[in-house]
């Protein structure tokens, strides 16, 4: 077995540092970039909270120390997110600048698209504003129900 197979995303980001430098990245990519002026909107002024939070979940997700579970809990991702109108562009936008950011990391190409795959799904559970034309990515399929309206 290759190292690579038995290694984990944190451990084949480089560890802390790895993934410190990926969120880095991700950061000035959104903070830099009149592109992404819309999902730079969502985040206060000062970054380093969101940095902070960002690299906390990420650590335990690419399975490393679980360092945001310990300091605020289950993270209830979508919970937490309510507060911010997220939809396609947005999402789109968050992309961009993940892959971005990824593009600089020391994954072998392939290892990185399937943390690109990764990312998408749980940047699209995120959105929670109706768009015409575009699937509800909510609650309702996980309750064994359709998304729309009921009929009276």
């Amino acid at each position: 077995m290759s190292s690579q197979a038995t290694a984990n995303l944190y451990d084949l980001m480089g560890g802390d540092a790895g993934v410190h430098a990926l969120v880095e990245r991700f950061y000035r990519v959104m903070d830099e970039e009149p592109a992404f002026a819309r999902i730079r909107h969502l985040h206060p002024a000062d970054l380093a909270h969101s940095k902070e939070k960002l690299y906390l979940f990420l650590s335990g997700w690419m399975g490393g120390p679980p360092l945001y579970v310990e300091k605020y809990g289950h993270p209830m991702l979508r919970r937490r997110h309510m507060p911010f109108p997220i939809g396609s562009l947005e999402r789109d936008q968050w992309m961009q600048c993940m892959t971005r950011a990824l593009e600089d990391s020391p994954l072998a190409p392939d290892l990185r698209e399937k943390l690109v795959a990764a990312f998408f799904n749980t940047a699209d559970f995120m959105r929670n504003r109706q768009e015409a034309g575009v699937p509800d990515p909510g609650f309702a399929p996980m309750m064994g129900g359709a998304a729309t309206p009921t009929e009276e």
